[in-house]
């Protein structure tokens, strides 16, 4: 079962209330709708139609979106995933996106170490030259101890770093401002992921896991308007109850109820319909799941490399459940997952980059480093990005919300340069953040035409007022 109590942090009001209403809206268990503002933008994929799987006594969970919407029968979407996995190229690319949430702070990860102006907006929380990596492409610039494993891969060449990442006068709310990364457009109107618009243009009817988000509910990355997605937390997790029933019968019994699922999806009565359709879906996903559990519930399958433990968290399991699936064949095309770890670090800032970031930048550098094993690198490119960065001033034990970030795309195929330059201390706006020198929305366009050989106007509004970076090789 899946990790989900991370330690607590002390976050700002609006991170709560926004968290509150996702999880409202998505109708996660035990949710309410504390404090909503309607101002708020409401998260993409809410409404959608879906069916919700809560299976077995160990809670895992599986959903399949969008799929009930199309009238499509489960053995449509098995043989779609079947025919999915066999059209699918061994170089077919793959996006991994991953989201931390809150807005991590930068200047933490990445920072002029020898400005004497950095070590005045940070005496108690700023890298010390002594503790720090060097940054071989700037020599005044310096990773922090929490990075170790983000600068190992930059100096292999398997690292772009994007320093200044955002848009132009940022929104410093968690929940516009995560909004807009979400959908690739600064309109708070918009309700389906720039993923999900991809996903739609590309994507079959008859294939969930061309989307599949890993954090148990839909992410709203992910989020279409006419194609399945699906969400799980970790392949293993899949599992289905019946009392007093095991072992062949067992079987037996999940296998009929999925073939009489199959056969009255479309039944007269609403009510039948409804209820065949969740047997026939969860059949589908049994079926394409079944090979990465053992009868017990532990994960049938291994890893090549070690993945560190994250406290409370199974982050790392979850990239290592994403390498096997990869290896196995399943026909992905974006996958999206966030670390429980939350980063609105008001308070208590050194803690978590000393504890938590380490452990996931480790985690990052673990499944690249699987995926190499396998010889499936070539194929993933990673998107590790977050809402926004912090002040540039520090806070005491934290900092305030700021404006620019840090990005970065991870892969084998990656030119490995900066893109952007670092955002002067020496020029800060009038709330006291980093400039933005790094349109996201340029980010996204430039993988969609490099990475997907796709036109990016299809997807981003507006995509030719941005610039292109050269992002792969």
């Amino acid at each position: 079962m899946s990790a989900r109590n991370p330690r607590p942090m002390r976050c700002c009001t609006s991170f709560t209330r926004s968290e509150a209403l996702r999880a409202a809206l998505s109708g996660t268990r035990g949710a309410g709708p504390r404090e909503w503002d309607p101002s708020m933008p409401i998260p993409a994929g809410t409404g959608i139609d879906r069916r919700r799987f809560l299976l077995g006594a160990a809670g895992g969970l599986v959903s399949v979106y969008g799929a009930g919407r199309l009238g499509l029968g489960g053995q449509a979407l098995s043989a779609g995933i079947a025919q999915a996995a066999e059209m699918q190229s061994s170089q077919s690319p793959i996006l991994v996106s991953i989201f931390l949430a809150g807005g991590i702070d930068a200047l933490s990860i990445l920072a002029p170490v020898e400005d004497p102006t950095y070590a005045t907006l940070r005496p108690t929380l700023g890298i010390s030259a002594s503790d720090s990596t060097p940054f071989t492409e700037d020599p005044a610039l310096a990773w922090g101890p929490a990075a170790a494993p983000l600068a190992a891969l930059h100096n292999a060449g398997k690292m772009i770093v994007m320093p200044g990442s955002g848009y132009t006068d940022e929104d410093m709310s968690h929940f516009t401002s995560r909004h807009y990364w979400e959908v690739g457009a600064l309109d708070t109107s918009v309700t389906t992921g720039w993923l999900g618009r991809y996903l739609d243009q590309v994507g079959s009817a008859t294939n969930p896991l061309q989307g599949l988000s890993m954090d148990s509910a839909m992410n709203p990355t992910l989020a279409t308007s006419r194609v399945p997605v699906a969400a799980i937390d970790r392949p293993e997790n899949f599992s289905l109850w019946i009392p007093g029933t095991w072992g062949p019968v067992f079987e037996e019994a999940l296998d009929a109820a999925s073939r009489l699922g199959d056969s009255q999806r479309s039944a007269a009565d609403a009510a039948i319909a409804q209820v065949a359709s969740a047997a026939s879906e969860v059949g589908t996903v049994r079926r394409a799941l079944k090979p990465f559990a053992n009868s017990d519930g532990t994960a049938a399958y291994t890893s090549p490399v070690s993945y560190p433990t994250l406290s409370g968290s199974d982050f790392p399991q979850r990239l290592a459940g994403l390498a096997a699936m990869i290896a196995a064949g399943l026909p992905l095309r974006c996958v999206a997952l966030t670390p429980e770890t939350q980063f609105d670090t008001h308070a208590d800032q050194a803690q978590t980059f000393t504890e938590d970031v380490p452990a996931i930048a480790a985690s990052i550098a673990a499944f690249q480093s699987d995926l190499e094993a396998r010889g499936l690198d070539g194929r993933v490119l990673i998107h590790v990005w977050s809402e926004f960065g912090r002040r540039a001033q520090e806070n005491d034990s934290g900092t305030d919300h700021g404006a620019a970030g840090l990005s970065m795309l991870i892969g084998s195929r990656v030119t490995g340069q900066m893109v952007g330059e670092f955002p002067s201390l020496e020029q800060l706006d009038v709330n006291g953040n980093q400039r933005v020198n790094v349109d996201f929305r340029s980010v996204y366009a430039s993988v969609l035409e490099q990475w997907f050989d796709h036109d990016a106007a299809a997807v981003i509004p507006g995509a030719a007022r941005f610039p292109r970076y050269s992002l792969i090789t």
